[in-house]
């Protein structure tokens, strides 16, 4: 008998929940940076191993709004809670509990959904400081397991599959075909990946006040050709991203451009465009225009 579950990764930003993702998956699909917010939509990884089929989800971190964008970043994770098996729920090492971490849990604490505590970053804190945590939010509430990870060194992650096997359910069929990894669209990974490098070459409000949209996606027989533009706020923001002689717009095609051909297997061309439309994650019009739709 085949067996599935859909699993929610959740937790406040930059904890390392979309590495978790990636390293469980064995593959890259989702974006990762240093900066926190990185994840906007929520996405979806599956794993077929043996006759298992899991299905993550991973969510925007949990965090206070401060505009539209931030609106639909936290429907999206709070949606996925309604939705799932079990919920991974992701903190690192810390002397405290944050108000936001206090929140999930209230919502956790309210439903009846299993959840794993997962305490990530193991290769960044001394035992002592981990086993604190440990007792902290074990105090704070009943969680089904706890399991201190480093998802960056890949420790621990076996444990994870362990204790989500009892979460597993019965099913004659899974819910997707066995040889995929991710049921996003090829344009929205593509708008993803250069959003990624983005967030590597750039600095303070830029990055999170960008979007990316692809305008074209022209696949033939051994190339595919894409046309992205991407949007910031202000007129000044836009030279930043392009940079003295456009440097920097070409560092971030040619990164994307590496990382996308590796993962589609072919030949890529990649065509760059900066566009400014100011103010746009405070229009509600606007995120919806970008692709931040609620489903």
């Amino acid at each position: 008998m085949k067996k599935t579950g859909f699993i929610a990764i959740v937790g406040k930003p930059n904890v390392g929940k979309s590495t978790l993702l990636n390293t469980m998956l064995g593959e890259k699909i989702a974006i990762v940076s240093d900066k926190p917010q990185t994840t906007r939509n929520r996405v979806t990884g599956i794993l077929t191993k043996d006759d298992t089929q899991y299905v993550f989800m991973d969510t925007p971190g949990m965090h206070n709004p401060k505009n539209k964008l931030g609106d639909f970043m936290m429907r999206a994770a709070n949606d996925t809670l309604t939705d799932v098996d079990v919920v991974l729920y992701v903190v690192e090492a810390d002397k405290h509990i944050s108000p936001t971490e206090e929140q999930l849990m209230d919502k956790l604490s309210r439903g009846s959904i299993p959840s794993i505590l997962i305490i990530n970053k193991i290769d960044a804190a001394n035992g002592e400081k981990v086993g604190e945590t440990i007792k902290r939010f074990s105090e704070r509430h009943n969680f089904n397991a706890v399991i201190p990870v480093s998802a960056l060194k890949e420790k621990g992650i076996e444990i994870i599959f362990e204790e989500l096997a009892p979460f597993m359910n019965e099913c004659e069929d899974w819910f997707f075909p066995d040889d995929i990894i991710t049921d996003q669209p090829e344009r929205q990974i593509a708008a993803e990946v250069i959003r990624e490098k983005i967030l590597r070459l750039t600095n303070d409000e830029i990055p999170h006040g960008t979007a990316v949209v692809i305008e074209a996606f022209e696949e033939k027989k051994d190339l595919i050709s894409i046309r992205a533009e991407i949007f910031c706020e202000r007129e000044s923001h836009k030279g930043i991203l392009i940079g003295k002689h456009g440097v920097t717009l070409k560092k971030i095609g040619t990164y994307a451009r590496e990382d996308l051909e590796a993962f589609l297997g072919v030949k890529v061309y990649l065509n760059l465009w900066v566009k400014v439309k100011e103010n746009w994650r405070d229009s509600a019009a606007q995120v919806a225009n970008f692709g931040f739709i609620d489903e």
